[in-house]
């Protein structure tokens, strides 16, 4: 029974580690991180009086959104040369 127990906690274990790992690369966390990203880059930009903050903070936003494109490339490789 005891074994049993244990194989459950494991196999519960590895689906909370399966979601974790699906939310780290999921779109809307993309997204979500994009849209606090340029609220907060544009209040910011706002509140020091620079001019179109809501146009120049698309440039951070778009800074994050790319690297997110780029990092999956780049992991590759280097699990590659890992090996």
């Amino acid at each position: 029974m005891q074994i049993e127990e244990e194989i459950l906690k494991i196999q519960n274990r590895n689906k909370e580690v399966e979601l974790n790992k699906a939310w780290e690369t999921s779109k809307l966390r993309k997204l979500m991180i994009c849209t606090i990203t340029y609220l907060f880059v544009s209040l910011t930009m706002y509140s020091l009086q620079i001019e179109k903050p809501l146009i120049n903070a698309i440039i951070p936003t778009l800074g994050f959104f790319l690297s997110t494109l780029s990092l999956n490339f780049i992991k590759k490789l280097w699990i590659k040369k890992q090996k």
